[in-house]
């Protein structure tokens, strides 16, 4: 029978005041989790969890400010955290850059964020994990970790090695009933996207909906479904794999891309 129910499990989701990490971090609430919201302004952080208190009022919600791209701010964050029996690392960034302009600096800020800080909390986190029998670790990818984008290998290169990174860990811990995988959404609606896509969407009075579909079409044209999706859609599946439901899906790297990547 298929239970999503998350009484009594916390959750600790990196980048969470907005976008997928906000949306998944609401619908861990509505599943009873309780909810640790986390980004890197303290402001931001207060916002959200009033937000999403508003939203789910019988789920405990708690935040933790904390820049994940220095080692101190993943141990800053780490023992804030404590014990938590699921660890989900949305936190991310891109920016489009050519490879001939993108620099060192662009590569390590993006390889610091997207990479090591999830490295850094799994390793603090996953142990406890490890004692209480039983834990849930999901790393935010992308369809990028296989279809690598031309104007952002940076990137596409730091989401394979996200990909990478869950299936070594989840082989880490086999045994243990702490799973691990990586979630790979392709276009999505989010906050990024919105911004992204502002002064078109103000210039064309065209709708986000409209625009991700314009996307779709010229960017990503091996896309089934034909649409950027919602951030509601990738939580979805992030709340399953969450959960115990999904006990015999780890080392998986699980598609949320519309059918981007063509392969079988």
């Amino acid at each position: 029978m298929l239970n999503l129910n998350l009484d009594g499990k916390t959750a600790f989701i990196t980048g969470s005041t907005a976008g997928i990490g906000y949306a998944i971090a609401k619908g861990l609430a509505e599943q009873g989790a309780r909810v640790i919201l986390n980004g890197r302004s303290a402001d931001k952080v207060h916002s959200a969890v009033e937000s999403l208190q508003a939203e789910v009022t019988s789920a405990e919600i708690t935040g933790i400010p904390a820049d994940l791209g220095t080692a101190e701010g993943c141990a800053q964050a780490a023992k804030a955290a404590g014990n938590v029996d699921i660890f989900i690392h949305n936190a991310g960034i891109y920016q489009m850059a050519d490879f001939f302009e993108a620099d060192d600096e662009v590569w390590e800020k993006h390889w610091s964020i997207n990479v090591m800080a999830g490295v850094r909390l799994a390793r603090a986190l996953t142990p406890g994990m490890v004692e209480r029998e039983w834990g849930r670790v999901i790393f935010l990818a992308s369809e990028s970790a296989f279809n690598i984008p031309a104007d952002m290998i940076h990137y596409g290169v730091t989401k394979t090695a996200d990909v990478a990174l869950a299936r070594g860990l989840a082989k880490r811990l086999a045994g243990t009933n702490a799973t691990v995988n990586s979630l790979l959404p392709g276009p999505t609606i989010s906050d990024g996207f919105e911004e992204l896509f502002a002064a078109e969407a103000e210039r064309t009075g065209k709708s986000m909906d409209e625009l991700g579909r314009e996307f779709i079409k010229a960017a990503r044209p091996s896309s089934i479904l034909q649409r950027a999706a919602s951030v509601e859609e990738v939580a979805n599946m992030a709340v399953y794999l969450s959960s115990e439901a999904a006990s015999a899906t780890t080392g998986a790297s699980v598609r949320v891309d519309g059918g981007v990547v063509d392969s079988l």
